[in-house]
């Protein structure tokens, strides 16, 4: 394990902090007021992680220290086994990140050099000697070199970067993906490492979970949802702090083999969700919160009587305290007086958000391997529970049982998380099999979690049936309008609607300029001005939505229309994981209407200005705030909810009142392909009985165009996947969601079956986070077909990423023969993608290249590829062999198997996956 906090740089200070003696405080006041209020003295050398310089400065501060987090972690646990290239890495964050801030105000900022520029126009400065376009150029030129400008600041300012760094400086060659699900994003990350350790989709699971307070958005967002503004916080408000951590997890016996030192191992981590319409809040049920560890504990296999110390969310409103009160002592009832010990990391490091799951669990493991019960600084508990002033010694249960601990969890978005950890013993329980949280390390040991709930299943996963879809895409406005464009002929690219892109300041057509983008050209899709027919929701909280937002709800309608049924007949446990870029546009709006003091202050430095006194300057900036356009109020309590990227998956749980955990999910290009693997693994698992899963993102927008310009990653013209001129890609709107369920669960609830999700493979590169490596993308392959009961031969049409890069497509092609090419095809593997009809569509490119399979499918036809002039001589299509079709084909059912095909996303970092489908009973009309 390792922790990185403003009190505690690293595991020993941190178990030191914990059981250091204290009175006892009232409400949320903590004495992490006393503490720095961040991280920011913490050094990390880039150098040794192989960094390059030029990438360093756009790189996101959390990123840096993520990566040291995990080199604690990974030093921690150096043991004999070594660590298995086959190594997750999961990485869990919430809201935006300073490089994301930087970056928008600085393009927002040449918006606010233009008006000032205009307003000086205007006015009678020119009398002064005032040149309005040197003051532009000024500022902007002040605006760079304060907030930086790099060709890297697109890659450096990914959440999905994080993981990415990690894995390609410790060489972890396994599934790479960051996510987030508000205050509930740790257990969440814990969650699918679990999921993958139990599915045997990976030999361990580095999951590192950090939140800092960036920028002026964060605080300002989350007080008006009850949260203490700072460290001094009065009243019963949870106080917010900074922290990271991570935790190595591998299979109990897989760390016992390789002669690991086992701290803790995970029984369970148990997930509910109480979906609710509305502003979001937590749940203030104690029902809810038994439910969750009673289910926790029937998987586990073990009694709560067994458990000696449970982990409480701590401080918090009152109500939230009594829900949980009643809860606990509802699940413990009849145990003997003073046998619980209670607590809360909290009281020592304050809330620590995404990451307060995490420090839980961290906790808790600390506990059992040190046999040693923390002291509480909370208030007086109920029966059976005590709450220790010092620390204790934690004696053996008197029945010969291990040691165990719980860690419970919330989220405003309204999930409930229950964590069940067991000492290491020669012992085991009957229940599946841990996951181990192990370090090997000379003298004193620290412990390391290796994440163990259940035994790995044997060659092949249960299928999952797709039983609805829905999808908009550039002037398509449904998934049967998506494929009417697939067959048109021509594709839906064409020049930005000036209301996306102001061409007079952001456009500069044919060459790289800063600020600039060299093209204009997009798919962009209509944002909602409405909501969806059905959905009661008021004026005031749709117009707080983001873009992104408003647009899955949409497609979120279409998709439960598709199965027939209404949402409400959903029964059971359900998962909503959304591929999305998880720093949101409106997000990044409202931080720069924060930050409209700084641009003052820069304004007036200017030397442009030197004429003019303090009153004129100020006059001036009053008249171009007033001009500057007004992104919204941030202190209202929708402004979060509008803000944060798992509300895309919250806001179509709860509107239609699911019991679905949200959750979303950044792999950069890759996104929505990731988000299916989790949900994939929510269902094989049992954890869930059905779930939503896809992607959405809007990047025809001013922000991406310029930020992906500056590395010339966009076309100069536009799309043309394959093709011997192709030079980049063009951006599209678009999302896509499908509704999942298990393959027997489906037909036996005769739900539609329009395909089956046979398997999703994954790999990272660890060679570059710009450049795609061909052995990479391969591993992703072959670890799809090793599920399954079919080989490459029995592919019939792949969905290619077709980034439309000379490279990037040779490359493709490249890692398609190394699998595809090895057997005996009776007739060529037929590629083709639907970006050559619209764009790039970043999160959603793997969502829309699903929806493009499974439509073919159901058509029988093979989809072509459009604007593909000549074919690009680097392809070595003869190696598959296989063609690039560039008209609809008839798609024949083979004599003895159904229809198959795959479905490929590759992301910027070296994220790769590959997913295989095979049509359903209900595949044609």
């Amino acid at each position: 394990m390792s922790a990185l906090h403003p009190r505690a740089h690293g595991i020993e200070e941190l178990w030191r902090l914990l059981t250091a003696d204290a009175a006892p405080q009232s409400g949320a006041g903590t004495d992490a007021g006393s503490a720095p209020a961040s991280l920011g003295d913490i050094e990390v050398d880039v150098a040794r992680f192989g960094i390059p310089p030029a990438q360093a400065a756009s790189m996101a501060r959390l990123q840096l220290l993520m990566v040291e987090a995990a080199r604690q972690c990974l030093d921690d646990a150096s043991g004999p086994g070594g660590l298995p290239a086959r190594t997750d890495v999961v990485v869990g964050t919430c809201l935006g990140l300073d490089r994301q801030y930087a970056n928008a105000l600085r393009i927002d900022g040449a918006r606010y050099a233009r008006d000032l520029a205009e307003v000086l126009a205007d006015g009678s400065w020119r009398d002064d000697g005032v040149d309005p376009r040197q003051a532009e150029r000024e500022l902007n030129d002040v605006l760079t070199r304060r907030l930086g400008a790099s060709p890297h600041d697109r890659v450096g300012e990914m959440a999905s970067t994080i993981p990415a760094r990690i894995a390609s400086a410790f060489k972890l060659r396994g599934r790479t993906l960051a996510v987030e699900s508000a205050d509930a994003t740790s257990y969440v990350a814990l969650a699918h490492a679990v999921d993958s350790l139990r599915a045997g989709l990976t030999d361990a699971a580095l999951v590192v979970v950090g939140q800092r307070d960036e920028g002026r958005f964060a605080r300002r967002a989350l007080a008006a949802k009850g949260f203490a503004a700072g460290p001094d916080g009065t009243g019963d408000a949870p106080v917010l702090a900074e922290g990271l951590g991570a935790l190595l997890l591998k299979r109990r016996s897989t760390a016992r083999r390789d002669g690991d030192r086992v701290y803790a191992s995970v029984l369970d981590c148990a997930l509910r969700h109480e979906g609710r319409p509305g502003t979001f809040r937590h749940s203030l049920s104690a029902g809810h919160r038994r439910a969750v560890a009673e289910a926790a504990h029937r998987t586990a296999g073990v009694a709560p009587g067994s458990v000696g110390l449970v982990e409480g969310a701590g401080p918090g409103t009152d109500a939230l305290g009594r829900a949980e009160q009643e809860a606990l002592a509802a699940l413990h009832a009849g145990a003997p007086r003073g046998s619980v010990a209670l607590g809360s990391v909290r009281d020592r490091l304050g809330h620590t958000f995404a990451n307060a799951g995490l420090a839980g669990v961290t906790k808790a493991a600390l506990a059992l391997h040190h046999r040693t019960v923390p002291p509480a600084r909370t208030g007086a508990t109920a029966e059976p529970f005590r709450a220790p002033r010092t620390a204790e010694p934690w004696e053996p249960p008197a029945d010969g049982t291990p040691r165990r601990a719980a860690v419970l969890g919330a989220s405003l978005t309204g999930t409930l998380c229950h964590v069940l950890l067991e000492e290491h013993t020669p012992t085991t329980t009957g229940s599946p099999e841990p996951t181990a949280v192990a370090a090997v390390r000379g003298g004193v040991g620290v412990p390391v979690l290796r994440g163990g709930a259940g035994a790995a299943v044997t060659g092949g996963g249960e299928p999952v049936a797709v039983v609805g879809f829905g999808g908009r895409f550039a002037d398509s406005p449904d998934a049967d309008g998506f494929w009417r464009t697939m067959l048109s002929g021509r594709d839906r690219i064409g020049p930005l609607p000036a209301e996306s892109f102001d061409r007079d300041l952001y456009h500069a057509p044919g060459a790289l300029a800063r600020g600039r983008s060299y093209t204009d050209l997009g798919a962009p899709v209509p944002v909602p001005d409405a909501p969806p027919a059905g959905l009661r929701i008021p004026p005031h909280r749709y117009a707080a939505m983001d873009a992104a937002q408003r647009l899955a709800l949409d497609v979120a309608t279409e998709m439960f229309a598709r199965h027939g049924r209404p949402p409400h007949s959903l029964k059971g446990v359900g998962t909503v994981a959304v591929g999305s870029n998880l720093g949101l546009s409106r997000e990044r709006r409202l931080h720069t209407g924060l930050c409209l003091d700084d641009l003052e202050a820069d304004v007036r430095s200017l030397a442009a200005l030197g004429r003019l006194g303090p009153d004129e300057v100020e006059a001036l900036t009053k008249l171009v705030r007033d001009r500057f356009a007004d992104p919204g109020p941030v202190d209202l309590p929708t402004t979060f909810d509008g803000s944060v990227a798992s509300g895309i998956a919250a806001l179509v749980g709860n509107e239609h009142r699911l019991d679905a955990v949200p959750v979303a999910v950044e792999a950069a290009c890759a996104s929505s392909l990731a988000a299916l693997d989790v949900a994939v693994g929510r269902l094989r698992s049992g954890a869930a009985d059905y779930a939503v899963a896809g992607g959405v993102e809007l990047p025809c927008n001013a922000r991406d165009m310029v930020l992906c310009s500056a590395l010339g990653l966009l076309s100069h013209s536009r799309i043309t996947p394959f093709d011997a001129a192709a030079d980049g890609f063009t951006p599209g709107d678009g999302c896509a969601l499908f509704l999942l369920k298990r393959l027997a669960d489906a037909r036996r609830d005769g739900d539609p079956v329009f395909g089956v999700l046979r398997a999703v493979g994954a790999s990272n590169d660890t060679k570059s986070l710009i450049a795609p490596d061909a052995d990479g993308q391969a591993r992703a392959v072959r670890q799809a077909f090793a599920q399954v009961d079919f080989g490459p031969d029995d592919v019939d049409y792949l969905e290619a990423h077709g980034t439309g890069t000379r490279l990037g497509d040779r490359v493709e092609v490249a890692a398609v023969a190394q699998v595809y090419g090895t057997g005996r095809r009776g007739a060529p593997l037929h590629i083709g993608s639907a970006k050559s009809f619209l764009g790039h569509t970043f999160a959603a490119a793997g969502a829309a290249g699903l929806l493009r399979t499974l439509q073919a499918m159901r058509q029988a036809t093979l989809p072509p590829s459009v604007n593909l002039s000549e074919l690009s001589p680097d392809l070595a299509l003869d190696a598959v062999p296989a063609r690039v079709a560039t008209e609809a084909l008839p798609w024949p059912a083979g004599p003895d198997r159904p229809r198959r095909a795959a479905v490929s996303a590759f992301g910027t970092g070296g994220i790769n996956y590959h997913l295989l489908i095979e049509e359903g009973t209900d595949a044609t009309r």
